[in-house]
């Protein structure tokens, strides 16, 4: 069945499942995922599924779940309001250095990144002593955040400060780009790091534990869900939103980090905050859709309301882009949030080799080993068609590419 740009999945029993997927693949395991979804009570109107969807662990990445009475946790995820930030620069690409090497150590020197793991062994990815922007920020999240630990203590021994204003790990990435009109603009890609993930896990667990006691019978256990109500979904609502807020100031951190930084190597003075946009892609929100008052979850999707600048990055050394949404309808005013995944990483990794990887990036100064090939342009998605299959959902304000590329 075919309607307007989407096309429909309806099974019986189910809500309708409205696929934004022409010229792109979607996978089997996806598709049943997304079924399984549907197979929900609580879904208002439909599951609106996005060009870069892919499996994903709990829920489908690249839907929109919107929701009335409960919540998912594990549609919402681990990765809770990760997300993208960018910001233009009075800089242009005359500007920069020819050896685009120093720039990326200096952001990476600026931004901690990765992880390293064992015992007694400092951990690259995380302040040894955060520094005043880190500490700053924590202050306006701190008071909830013990709210939150009173109710659940053991959330309290997490990354929560020493994670503040750093990148992680993944497909989490920090990038200098260029756009048509050969502006710098510096774009980054993180979430709310280990305290989040520590929120997301212990949630989902607790929605597991309510499912088994009350015998509800799911189509997969991931899909357990909070009623509204009971006894952990306040405190989930409460918890999700303090995360999500946190994501937001840990990208903002970041992004005065990157600026500093460049600063220090780059002789020009400049400004850059031409246009920001900073924007959220793995979360839940409560919004109107229908004439009903709704939560929408966006797992690996962006909200894109008329006239709403979002922010759409392509893989590793692939083309990103500054979107200004169209307020369909349909979509629950969203659209994708990357390229999506054709391999997962194992995949990526037998099939890509260094040789490839390095030949896709020959344009990036990044890193050209074989512990980041499972983020090369072949294990996504081709942007180009991802763009297409939703160009009732956005249109492209800014192109960009690519010059650095800092990987968690």
């Amino acid at each position: 069945m075919s309607t307007q740009n989407y096309d429909v999945i309806q099974e019986p029993g189910s809500a309708p499942i409205k696929l934004w997927t022409r010229g792109v693949p979607l996978e089997d395991e996806a598709r049943q995922q997304l079924q399984n979804i549907a197979k929900l009570p609580f879904i208002h109107r439909w599951i609106a599924v996005m060009p870069d969807v892919h499996l994903g662990k709990g829920a489908t990445v690249g839907s929109v779940v919107p929701t009335i009475g409960a919540i998912v946790p594990a549609a919402v995820g681990v990765d809770i309001g990760c997300g993208m930030i960018a910001a233009r620069t009075s800089l242009t690409a005359s500007d920069l250095p020819d050896d685009l090497a120093g720039l990326r150590s200096a952001i990476e020197r600026a931004v901690p990144h990765g992880r390293t793991t064992g015992r007694g062994v400092r951990d690259k990815g995380a302040w040894q002593n955060p520094p005043e922007r880190a500490i700053e920020g924590w202050s306006q999240l701190v008071a909830d955040f013990q709210r939150i630990c009173e109710r659940h203590p053991r959330l309290k021994n997490t990354n929560n400060l020493n994670h503040l204003g750093t990148l992680g790990t993944g497909n989490h990435f920090v990038e200098v780009c260029l756009d048509e009109e050969q502006r710098v603009w510096f774009m980054l890609h993180s979430g709310s790091r280990g305290v989040g993930n520590a929120i997301g896990t212990h949630f989902i667990e607790l929605a597991k534990q309510d499912m088994r006691r009350w015998m509800i019978n799911l189509p997969d256990q991931d899909l357990a869900y909070l009623p509204e109500g009971s006894e952990h979904y306040a405190d989930y609502v409460f918890a999700v939103d303090w995360a999500q807020r946190y994501a937001r100031i840990n990208r903002e951190i970041m992004m005065q980090h990157v600026v500093a930084a460049a600063r220090g190597v780059i002789a020009k003075p400049f400004e850059a905050a031409a246009e920001a946009v900073n924007c959220h892609h793995n979360y839940v929100n409560r919004e109107q859709h229908f004439g009903k008052d709704v939560f929408v979850t966006r797992k690996g999707a962006v909200s894109a309301r008329k006239g709403e600048l979002g922010i759409i990055p392509g893989s590793m050394g692939a083309k990103s882009f500054i979107v200004r949404g169209l307020g369909n309808a349909d979509s629950f005013h969203s659209c994708s949030h990357g390229a999506g995944r054709v391999m997962s990483r194992t995949q990526a990794r037998k099939l890509i080799s260094v040789a490839d990887h390095v030949k896709a990036t020959a344009h990036v100064e990044c890193r050209k080993d074989a512990e980041v090939v499972d983020e090369s342009p072949a294990a996504y998605k081709p942007i180009e068609a991802v763009m297409a299959a939703q160009s009732d959902l956005v249109e492209i304000v800014h192109t960009l590419r690519q010059v650095v590329c800092v990987k968690g």
